[in-house]
């Protein structure tokens, strides 16, 4: 059999002939899978052989009868031959079948890029989700150049990576996959000589035979600083370099009328990495401390690799180039005494700026690869560095150079507004419960008889309100405390020493999770003010930043901050940072909570309920979105997302979480990257300059939302929390269990030792279902809800949720999210794993029960949307998904059988290695999993 054969044509010659049209536009997408297939069953049958080559190939064909109708005959052959493998051959299978799906994005990606770059070549009109699109919406709008400038004055767009564990790849499997993007990339732009050609397949043959040679999985557990590190990838791939490009683009489509002002940077990245504690003990203050240097070391040095080839292209010799007095003042101070460079005073300068920088390095115990020319003083702060780059910008746009200032020097100036000497902006996270438990023993401990843990509320409230003013610390040096409250305050006094050297923006946030009260976030402003970064006099060096994350608390978090700013205390806090305060909602834990349907109105209602409070206090809210890559953790499309937002809610300023395996789909590649971040950028404009108050939903609307969400929060809590055994089906019918066995992050899965649901992590939560392909907490409740809705409101009727999905955002949004789910679920593979019940009854009682649910929902979407079939109006994605299941589905089998002998106490530890890997490859073609 040919290797041309194996993985390489993805089932898209099934149905040809049908969807032929439909494909023609995807012909080059289909060279590129059927090139990285081939090469990919070349190297599985020259590494493993004929006999795994043959087998690999007929799971395929077998997998794909299989899928295309549930076909028993198939899966009765298919299980035949998964049982009839020894634990050797399965996880050759098994990593064949997920590096393709790991080659099938790539070539996906690389699709998107063409795609992206053919529309922005062709298109008369801008297309949807570009600052090029929303602009001409605002001018047609009759907004000015003025008017939009001074919104990004104060505007505030932060992408805020996070380790939340959901990617399980290694970064050596990564780095090639991108040398592999990368290569198609090169062949797609470039016209090859035949010789080119041939270098360029060695070059792919090379790259995955080094994957397939390479363990698709860690060995040995992250550690913080792993991560950290991790996340820093994507500053060298994207962040660094398209981040100040963005900003430019944007300012030149602003001058375009003629004006020539500077544009406010408004794009800053934000980081949780090495700063987030909640439920992670190994973010200690000393954590936190590596991770400011690795930050500053990352952009430092970039500034010098930089400045060392301005240098180089600034040759403008003094006798042929006016320079400024400024200028010529900078170039006199240089320590550069070279005879080669005395008549180069651009030279000189940037000679001089390289050698304070060195200094400041070298201050900030960052090291340096490339020497100064001579010793000069350190900066003293990143404003000292921005104003010589400043003089040089003056210099060459007053002297008839303007061209030569737009260049690496426009950026360079650009990239220190926005990265700073700390790069990202970290906000430190802990848990309410926590800071409580710091904060009664620092009292109790001062003001003995207090024992604030006994007081109520409105105790609570009062003492530490006083506490605020008070001059007094709480601490003291004679007072043995407790190992946690010892480790509470030095982190937060490593925050204080953070600002003190790299700056106020190196750690502008304080976020408190499950934060359930008023006294919850006076409790974080006496921590603050323990260690100097709040002022008595009422200043805050920082923001204090409640996070709002049950039902419960969604539900809550309007009255809570009505009461909070009426405070005199607090608010004195909040106005000295501008009178804005952010509000962080919880997406992960509201799901798990209450279901898709209900999260997602609280969200919503929430935000309603902020706005109108927060404009009654004249505070200006800023909303921080915790987002996760699935649509059960509050992913989906962000540019859809930030547009669905209620009147009032974006206003100029947003933040957005991105985690796990969603950091390497949206920012590991430079042209992916900077289209996601324009994405963020042109939906705030428009969400917040083009989407009036008055386009609230109409009453009719609202309630009709909160009758289906009651109904779907019935349906979900009656089968997560309400039924007997459920706990017990979870654990058995997903990988729950294994996947705490994957090395994929620095933090444990629960927040506690108990197989509960409450206190288990969203991030596993969601992950397992999808490993399962039920993507239960995507969907569950939605058939139910709708059901029980139409039986209550017989006169409305359907037509009334179809309008609701035709004129509302926030109800397109929610199904849209719903259809991609659904259309990724399968449960036909689902019932393989009902199947690892052991108690027979159970798993008949609870999987019939999902299964209705499943059905009911997929046909009530469908109704309301129009559709004849899921993701009809997104054909792209829909031949995305559907391609990619005959390799998929192969693994799942396996994974099932897998996980039978693994909980069986098979000794042979190729079948927990077996199951990590089939949790990859899933992982991998499902792209948003966690």
């Amino acid at each position: 059999m040919s290797s041309q054969i194996v993985l390489s044509d993805t089932g898209l010659e099934s149905g040809r002939n049908e969807e032929s049209a439909a494909l023609e536009e995807d012909v080059r997408l289909r060279n590129d899978i059927r090139l990285l297939g081939r090469i990919l069953g070349d190297t599985v049958r020259d590494q493993e052989g004929a006999d795994v080559f043959d087998l690999v190939e007929r799971i395929r064909q077998t997998s794909i009868q299989f899928h295309r109708g549930d076909d028993k005959a198939a899966r009765g052959e298919l299980e035949r031959i998964l049982d009839s493998m020894s634990i050797s051959q399965t996880l050759r299978i098994v990593r064949a079948f997920s590096y393709f799906s790991h080659l099938a994005n790539i070539a996906e990606d690389q699709n998107n890029i063409r795609r992206m770059r053919q529309s922005s070549k062709a298109a008369e009109t801008p297309r949807p989700g570009t600052l090029a699109r929303t602009l001409l919406h605002a001018r047609t709008a009759g907004i000015s150049t003025a008017n939009l400038r001074k919104f990004f004055d104060s505007a505030l767009v932060s992408p805020v990576l996070t380790a939340h564990p959901t990617e399980v790849r290694r970064k050596s499997t990564i780095d090639r996959e991108m040398e592999i993007a990368a290569v198609l990339d090169q062949r797609e732009r470039v016209q090859f000589t035949p010789e080119e050609i041939a270098a360029s397949d060695e070059q792919l043959r090379r790259a995955v035979l080094t994957l397939w040679q390479t363990n698709l999985l860690r060995r040995t557990r992250l550690t913080v600083l792993d991560e950290v590190a991790n996340g820093l990838s994507f500053y060298d791939y994207t962040f660094l370099h398209e981040v100040p490009r963005l900003h430019c683009r944007l300012e030149d489509r602003l001058n375009e009328g003629g004006a020539q002002g500077e544009l406010a940077s408004f794009l800053k990245m934000g980081s949780w990495i090495g700063g987030d504690r909640d439920g992670n003990p190994f973010v200690t203050a000393e954590v936190m401390r590596g991770t400011l240097k690795m930050q500053a070391s990352r952009v430092i040095r970039f500034y010098l690799d930089e400045l060392h080839v301005l240098g180089s292209e600034l040759s403008l010799a003094a006798h042929l180039a006016d320079v400024s007095k400024d200028l010529r003042a900078l170039a006199e101070k240089s320590p550069d005494k070279s005879p080669h460079r005395s008549g180069e005073p651009y030279r000189l300068a940037v000679s001089g700026i390289f050698a304070r920088l060195t200094a400041t390095a070298a201050r900030l115990e960052v090291e340096t690869t490339r020497p100064a020319v001579g010793e000069a003083a350190p900066y003293a702060s990143v404003g000292e560095f921005k104003a010589d780059l400043e003089i040089l910008s003056r210099s060459l746009l007053g002297n008839n150079s303007r061209v030569i200032a737009r260049g690496r020097l426009r950026h360079l100036r650009r990239a220190v507004d926005c990265f700073g000497f700390h790069l990202a902006r970290l906000d430190i996270r802990q848990n309410s419960a926590v800071h409580e438990r710091t904060v009664a023993e620092l009292i109790d401990a001062a003001m003995p008889g207090k024992s604030y843990l006994a007081m109520n509320e409105e105790a609570r409230i009062a003492l530490l309100a006083n506490e605020l003013h008070n001059t007094r610390p709480l601490t003291s040096a004679f007072v043995k405390y407790s190992e946690e409250t010892i480790g509470e305050l030095a982190v937060f006094r490593a925050a204080a020493e953070a600002h003190a050297r790299y700056g106020e923006e190196a750690i502008p946030q304080c976020i408190i999770s499950m934060c359930k009260g008023i006294s919850d976030m006076l409790e974080v402003a006496v921590l603050l003010k323990e260690v100097g970064l709040v002022d008595p006099s009422g200043r805050s060096a920082i923001n204090i930043v409640p996070l709002f994350e049950t039902i419960e608390d969604l539900q809550a978090s309007s009255h809570i901050m009505d009461r909070i700013l009426s405070m005199h205390d607090y608010r004195k806090l909040v106005d000295s940072h501008g009178s804005v305060q952010e509000v962080m909602l919880g997406y992960s834990d509201s799901n798990k909570d209450g279901g898709y349907v209900t999260s997602g109105w609280e969200l919503y209602k929430a935000e309603i309920g902020l706005v109108e409070v927060f404009e009654r206090h004249h505070v200006r809210l800023r909303l921080f979105h915790g987002r996760g890559g699935s649509v059960g953790r509050g992913g989906g499309p962000s540019y859809d997302a930030i547009i669905a937002q209620p009147g009032g809610a974006v206003n100029g300023q947003i933040r957005i979480t991105e985690q796990g395996e969603i950091n390497f789909n949206k920012y590991a590649n430079a042209d992916v990257g900077r289209d996601n971040l324009e994405v963020l950028a042109a939906a705030t404009l428009e969400a917040s300059l083009l989407h009036p108050r008055q386009s609230a939903p109409r009453p009719e609307y609202l309630k009709a939302m909160d009758q289906l969400s009651d109904y779907a929060f019935k349906a979900y809590r009656g089968l997560v929390y309400e039924t007997d055994g459920f706990t017990d089906y979870f654990w058995a019918s997903t990988v729950i269990t294994e996947i705490a066995t994957l090395n994929i992050g620095s933090r444990p899965a629960s927040r506690k030792k108990t197989r509960a649901i409450e206190d288990l992590r969203a991030i596993p939560w969601v992950f397992s279902w999808a490993q399962c392909r039920l993507m239960l907490p995507g969907w569950y409740g939605f058939g139910s809800a709708v059901e029980a809705w139409l039986k209550e409101n017989p006169d409305s009727g359907m037509a009334f949720l179809k309008e609701l999905y035709q004129e509302w955002p926030f109800f397109r949004t929610l199904l849209s999210n719903m259809d991609m789910v659904l259309a990724k679920s399968s449960i036909a593979i689902a019932s393989r794993y009902a199947e690892l019940v052991p108690d027979v009854a159970l798993r008949d009682r609870i999987f019939e029960r999902i299964r209705r649910e499943w059905q009911g929902s997929i046909d009530r979407l469908l109704e309301i949307t129009g559709q004849t079939r899921l993701l009809e109006s997104n054909p792209s994605l829909e031949r995305s998904i559907r391609h990619r299941f005959p390799y998929m589905d192969p693994l799942n089998h396996v994974q099932v059988e897998l996980l039978k002998e693994h909980r069986a106490q098979n000794p042979d530890e190729q079948v927990l290695r077996g199951v990590q890997i089939t949790i990859n490859g899933i992982s991998a073609g499902l792209r948003n999993s966690g």
